[in-house]
């Protein structure tokens, strides 16, 4: 039996959230009754929603954690078989298809994964992810990388993602320059659509192995497929410990009843704070472990809320914005702003019960009081001593906050993250009455600059760019 399989092993890894601080006993202006009963019949709706949302394909996601398991077979014994070969592997993804992957890595792996021997990697290869086209980025990495012994891992649903395909292009004409073309497609491994999409063609006429994206899962939500599962494979994950935990907490999420929902509640707190006026959201992990998961949590909650038009046409503007920081690294730069600052934010603390190592604290500098009172202690009870700290400080100073316990970061329990965070950004987005699964905004950009780049189609937008304003010398110092 693997752990994930014992109901005691689960239930012990139960991630927990505790939101008292964001209730009116805690905090002046927090969340009370009478808001809670303000925004019942937002929050029934809302829940009434969500099964026609799924019969509708908007949430195919929800369904990962079930119907991955002959795919994840397929991922393992594909990796198993890669790292035989390879001694680094790298991401070619921008948005989701980065910032999954590079949260669940640092989350479950060793901090410094790619400075260990291969041995003590467990034979897995190096993973990079090159998510940026800065023209120094992806040149660098160039210089550490032996070609031959390189796996590249090219994401894009669509196949035109414009920073992802160049590097691809790029990456395509160095591997088959250096090896042959034949040999190259062996350093190529594509995920993408099945049906639609130039990199599916693309992947078919180069004979490239390729794992597809399930239709109905976009981007920012396409961690527990193929997008996220391949490149946690291929550096040890256990994906199917990854997938139990993010099931685990889908059921515990499907109870309709907001007080029992820890995903609807989230969301149904951070709605009622938006109407408060605290459009801010800081997501503050208080492990290093967790730091690329406010990463990826910036992303799903900006993309999928941040909206112009709700259902019915109408300009509402809406959507929270999301902020990452780091405990304890950022009560040194950001926390004065939110003990002091402005009552325009809610901080959610990521905490962890038991962290997997431990530094104690010997007794010296006996003499100095202001420095012995820590000998004899650990570096797991400060941290935790200053995360309960500063969440008292900004209760007391009348701020909103709550905290997301971990038992310990594994990848049982990051699954349950994942799927908790991905099912609050559906419930936040029915209510408040928008489309969480589009990204009008971002498309906006991408056809402006495929216009300047003479694409075909685009002679409109370009048209438009053309006959725009000329910009005004004065303002230019």
């Amino acid at each position: 039996m693997r752990r994930f399989e014992d109901q005691g092993f689960r239930d012990s890894m139960r991630i927990v959230m505790d939101y008292n601080n964001m209730t009116s006993s805690a905090v002046p202006d927090g969340v009370s009754p009478a808001d809670f009963a303000a925004a019942k019949a937002a929050a029934d709706r809302a829940a009434a929603a969500m099964p026609k949302l799924a019969a509708e394909g908007r949430m195919d996601w929800r369904a990962l954690p079930s119907s991955q398991a002959e795919v994840s077979r397929e991922i393992i014994d594909y990796a198993d078989q890669a790292r035989e070969r390879f001694d680094a592997f790298v991401v070619l993804g921008i948005g989701g298809s980065a910032l999954g992957p590079m949260a669940v890595q640092q989350a479950v792996n060793h901090p410094y994964y790619n400075e260990l021997s291969r041995e003590d990697r467990g034979g897995y290869p190096r993973f990079y992810v090159a998510d940026n086209v800065d023209p120094e980025r992806l040149s660098y990495l160039f210089d550490i990388l032996d070609l031959r012994k390189t796996l590249f891992n090219v994401i894009s649903k669509s196949g035109s993602t414009s920073e992802t395909m160049s590097q691809f292009m790029i990456i395509k004409d160095r591997l088959e320059r250096e090896l042959g073309a034949e040999a190259a497609a062996s350093n190529i491994v594509v995920t993408t659509d099945r049906e639609k999409g130039a990199l599916t063609k693309i992947a078919r006429e180069g004979g490239y192995k390729t794992f597809y994206i399930p239709a109905g899962v976009g981007g920012r939500f396409s961690e527990l497929c193929p997008v996220g599962l391949l490149p946690a494979a291929m550096c040890g994950v256990d994906i199917e410990e990854l997938l139990a935990g993010a099931a685990y907490m889908d059921a515990i999420c499907s109870e309709p009843d907001a007080t029992k929902n820890p995903a609807y509640m989230y969301a149904l707190l951070n709605y009622i704070g938006m109407k408060k006026g605290k459009p801010i959201s800081v997501m503050m992990p208080y492990a290093d472990s967790l730091k690329y998961m406010a990463d990826w949590y910036a992303q799903l909650w900006a993309e999928s809320l941040g909206k112009a038009k709700d259902r019915g046409g109408r300009t509402v503007n809406a959507g929270p914005t999301p902020v990452k920081a780091l405990g304890v690294t950022d009560q040194h730069s950001q926390v004065q702003l939110y003990a002091e600052g402005p009552f325009d934010k809610m901080i959610v603390f990521l905490a962890v019960g038991k962290f997997r190592r431990e530094t104690a604290i010997p007794r010296v500098f006996g003499d100095a009081p202001n420095l012995a009172f820590l000998g004899g202690h650990t570096h797991s009870e400060l941290i935790s001593v200053e995360r309960a700290a500063t969440e008292y400080a900004l209760m007391k100073s009348g701020k909103m906050n709550m905290t997301i316990t971990l038992p310990e970061v594994n990848a049982f329990t990051v699954g349950q993250l994942l799927q908790l965070f991905e099912v609050a950004t559906a419930f936040c987005g029915e209510l408040l009455d928008i489309n969480a699964f589009d990204q009008p905004g971002v498309e906006g950009g991408k056809n402006a600059a495929y216009a300047m780049f003479g694409r075909p189609g685009y002679e409109a937008v370009r048209a438009e760019l053309d006959a725009r304003p000329a910009k005004d010398a004065k303002f230019i110092i």
